[in-house]
């Protein structure tokens, strides 16, 4: 008729609107960049070639570092049993520390990485961590590899500590000299039966010549500013206690006490300062020390200055010496060195040299001793 109909041979409108199915899935491929490869068909991972082993020289011979051979020595390794890393076969400090933390097994190098498993693997550990050899266990000291123990100081012991670290600030000097004693013996053999001792007629001999020098017994103020001058020339003594640490029993006023006086206070001293019972002030008002060793049959020897004193004198032993004599001959005398330490403060190696001189002079010729 004369409208136009649908046409019979159009399909639905429905159908007609439907969207086409999805493609994706079925046939379109993606790219091969936007997808993770399949687990099994995995890349191995990227690795750097795995170094040569360390070999053993063939030559035998053993090249080291310096540190490498210090460090052999303290850990007691043998280096012929060592594997170097470095060139040529070199053994470094690296090398002996993983032998003897291996207890003799040489540090290999890291192998090369094996393919990644399917799982995704952790990160490798890095490779100075995997090389660091064990920690060396530091080596026993003496005490500890015999069972040694500590033992505090005494009193007495302490205190001499203390003052020997005192006297380190005090800026010293030495001087010395030689001394024939041929007479001084003789004397001494003579006043032996009455008491007299070796060490009285030293300090005897030592507060004469002090007299001479009031700066040798003098002392540098606290404060460094001045000098104090003494009255009285008090000659302090070491003696070394049975049980440890010295203490200085003070004859007063050596200069002026005679000898025999002398001698017997000095026995009375040592006795008491054995059994402990000395008053402070006959120990501590010495303003000179002397200090012999030479009963030990030591020649010579060097003092450690004592805190507040000016000078202290060492005396070594007295023995035969072959020497040329004043008319131009050959001849055996008994000579005996003594050195002085004194505080340069206060006292200059002119007024040291000045004073050994004195005393040279008063033990040479000993007979104003008895006086």
């Amino acid at each position: 008729m004369g409208g136009s109909a649908p046409a019979a041979a159009a399909p639905p409108p429905a159908e007609a609107a439907a969207p086409p199915p999805p493609t994706a899935p079925v046939a379109a491929e993606p790219k091969a960049e936007a997808a993770p490869p399949p687990p099994a068909q995995a890349a191995p991972a990227v690795t750097a070639p795995a170094p040569a082993a360390p070999q053993r020289r063939t030559d035998g011979r053993i090249i080291a570092t310096p540190y490498a051979k210090k460090l052999a020595k303290e850990l007691r390794v043998d280096l012929s049993q060592v594997v170097g890393t470095g060139v040529n076969g070199r053994i470094d400090g690296a090398d002996v520390e993983a032998f003897a933390a291996g207890n003799g097994a040489v540090a290999a190098p890291v192998a090369a990485s094996t393919p990644a498993p399917a799982a995704p693997a952790a990160p490798a550990a890095p490779a100075s961590d995997a090389q660091a050899p064990a920690p060396v266990a530091p080596a026993a000291t003496p005490a500890q590899a015999v069972g040694g123990t500590i033992e505090k100081f005494t009193s007495l012991q302490a205190a001499v500590a203390r003052n020997m670290e005192a006297s380190l600030a005090v800026p010293e000097f030495r001087v010395c000299t030689s001394i024939t004693t041929d007479k001084l013996d003789a004397l001494y053999k003579k006043l032996k039966p009455k008491g007299v001792t070796m060490t009285g007629l030293l300090c005897k001999a030592v507060g004469v010549a002090l007299a001479d020098h009031p700066i040798m017994f003098a002392a540098c103020t606290p404060d460094g500013a001045g000098i104090q001058y003494n009255e009285h020339v008090n000659v302090a003594v070491a003696v070394a206690m049975p049980d440890g640490g010295l203490i200085t029993p003070v004859l007063q006023d050596a200069d002026q006490t005679d000898i025999y006086q002398l001698s017997r206070n000095w026995a009375d001293l040592v006795k008491r300062a054995r059994s402990k019972s000395l008053k402070p002030n006959e120990y501590s008002s010495g303003n000179f020390t002397v200090s012999n060793l030479g009963m030990f049959d030591v020649d010579n020897f060097d003092a450690i200055l004592p805190v507040g004193t000016a000078a202290i004198l060492a005396v070594g032993s007295s023995k035969p010496m072959v020497v040329a004599t004043v008319d131009g001959k050959i001849g055996v005398e008994k000579r005996m060195q003594v050195n002085i330490t004194c505080d340069h403060r206060i006292v200059y190696g002119a007024d040291a040299a000045q004073f050994l001189q004195t005393l040279k002079s008063v033990i040479e010729n000993p007979d104003q001793l008895t006086m």
